[in-house]
């Protein structure tokens, strides 16, 4: 690994330890691949809230993946409406679905965690689903280690110098992911989830209080 990169990744594991001693570790059950993919495209552009609800709603509305397969898409629509953007989003969900039962023969991808990183990716790589969403899957519902870049994580990665100042939420998980460790990634990524939505906000951000003030050139210039 080049000097920069192992440079990287120190820092990076600097943070995580500094973010498992304020949080703790997180841990969480692994998630149904099928339930991870759509429900991450339904979080597309919009609130966890949102999301949750047109989540819910969808699979209250059908009883199993094959049926929803089946419907015609303004009933879908109509059942993911909370969400935003439900025209486009229950076209996209069609058309995984097809696809998926087409290739895979069924809507159990629960064999994908048998993949390499690399061979899931390759799976991941359908219609709509970009390197964010392919990386949720991975982390939550295959264990795999990936690092999803949001808002939250973003604006955390800018503000520590962890990726240049111009660089876009993919070009920023592209080049975390690199760097990652092969355990850990979960817990990390969780942390700092919870750090952006409670202290590193996007306005009036709570540097006093924050666990990685002293390796923050955010919060040492406020």
């Amino acid at each position: 690994m080049p000097f920069a990169q192992r440079r990287l990744a120190a820092r990076l594991a600097r943070v995580a330890t500094l973010l498992e001693r304020a949080y703790g570790r997180p841990r969480r059950r692994l998630e149904d691949p099928l339930d991870s993919l759509i429900g991450t495209v339904l979080s597309q552009n919009t609130s966890d809230l949102n999301s949750e609800r047109a989540f819910g709603s969808l699979k209250a509305a059908f009883p199993s993946w094959s049926a929803l397969a089946r419907a015609q898409p303004r009933r879908v629509e109509r059942a993911i409406h909370s969400g935003g953007l439900a025209r486009t989003k229950s076209r996209r969900i069609l058309q995984l679905l097809r696809l998926i039962r087409r290739r895979e023969g069924g809507y159990d991808l629960r064999h994908w965690r048998r993949l390499t990183r690399a061979a899931a990716g390759a799976r991941l790589e359908l219609p709509g689903v970009g390197p964010k969403t392919r990386a949720c899957v991975q982390l939550f519902a295959l264990g795999q280690p990936a690092f999803p870049v949001d808002t939250h994580v973003h604006r955390i990665a800018l503000r520590l110098g962890l990726a240049p100042a111009l660089a876009t939420a993919p070009q920023t998980q592209e080049r975390l992911t690199r760097v990652l460790p092969e355990t850990g990634s979960l817990g990390l990524h969780l942390n700092l989830i919870r750090l952006g939505r409670e202290v590193c906000r996007p306005r009036q951000p709570r540097c006093s209080v924050c666990p990685l003030r002293r390796a923050c050139r955010h919060a040492r210039a406020a």
